[in-house]
């Protein structure tokens, strides 16, 4: 009776791996297709996970990774108790937050009026318009930010000399950057999402249109009942994979338009750019390994919140 389980279940195993064989050989197009990305996601993702083990040492160069004097959860008390921790993650939730929620309101209003045009020409124009500001570097971005707010001849405060009014200050004034990081980012990336909205309100069958403009709907009544419950899964999930990175800021964005300024560094300092002064400038690798694992576990944990809450109210629009 055993030996009849053991050989049962030998029989299945090998029926398994034949399968698994014959859906490589079936989909090999599709796998040499996604080959690329796996081999990122291995090299710069998986393959560096043992360095979490530099946030728990004192890291030196002599004794490397594994050969530093192990100081356990040291390096998160530092972090804790110098006051930074508290203050880069509110820096970096608040602004994400603001570019998810600002940026997909701008950017689902944007693709309803795109889709209403009924000019291809002007719809086109406009959609490459907006969307080009996607494509410019963020040394670019940061330039321009820097000629526009300069105090010294910066074109704002140009216009305001010209004016015969007072020259207006950012560069030392924390409180406005805010509002001006939030508008770039606006700036920048809104014409992208809305491409994305836009092609998913391309995807809403027609015939439904259709039938509620036969019935007599207006536009504002299709946009309330059709088409915004129709992007209802994709703004599900860009949100929730956006929940995911809302302790990972936007190093770019926020090193090339405040640099070195620590005047700034109250309302503008994130996780990242924190990261980058305490590797780069400080040689500190272990108090930085330590913020990135930090900022690594409460991503995972948000995505796993979020995609839990999604499953319980609407479960076609969890992740898994």
């Amino acid at each position: 009776m055993k030996k009849s389980k053991k050989n049962a279940a030998a029989v299945k195993a090998v029926g398994k791996k034949r399968n698994v064989w014959q859906n490589i050989i079936r989909y090999r197009v599709l796998i040499l297709m996604c080959l690329p990305a796996i081999l990122f996601f291995l090299a710069f993702n998986y393959i560096p996970l043992p360095g979490i083990y530099v946030a728990f040492v004192n890291y030196n160069y002599r004794g490397g990774i594994f050969g530093s004097p192990f100081v356990g959860l040291d390096n998160f008390k530092f972090l804790q108790t110098s006051g930074k921790l508290f203050e880069l993650t509110r820096n970096t939730v608040l602004y994400n937050l603001a570019f998810i929620i600002l940026g997909n309101l701008v950017a689902v209003f944007l693709a309803i009026l795109l889709n209403e045009m009924r000019s291809k020409w002007f719809k086109k124009v406009s959609q490459t318009m907006m969307f080009l500001p996607y494509f410019i570097s963020q040394v670019l971005v940061g330039l321009l930010v820097y000629n526009m707010l300069n105090y010294d001849y910066g074109f704002v405060n140009s216009v305001l000399s010209s004016l015969g009014m007072e020259k207006w200050g950012p560069y030392s004034n924390p409180k406005v950057w805010p509002f001006l990081i939030v508008l770039v980012n606006l700036w920048q990336n809104t014409g992208y999402n809305s491409v994305v909205y836009f092609a998913a309100i391309m995807g809403i069958d027609a015939e439904i249109i259709e039938a509620a403009r036969v019935d007599g709907a207006n536009a504002f009544q299709k946009i309330r009942y059709i088409i915004i419950p129709g992007l209802r899964p994709t703004i599900v999930i860009l949100l929730l994979f956006a929940l995911g990175g809302i302790v990972r800021g936007n190093f770019g964005l926020f090193y090339n338009i405040i640099g070195q300024n620590s005047i700034l560094y109250p309302t503008t300092d994130i996780i990242e750019t924190y990261v980058y002064r305490a590797t780069i400038t400080d040689f500190n690798f272990s108090t930085a390994s330590a913020v990135g694992f930090y900022q690594s576990i409460i991503g995972f944990a948000l995505v796993m919140l979020c995609n839990f809450v999604v499953k319980k109210i609407e479960p076609d629009y969890s992740l898994f």
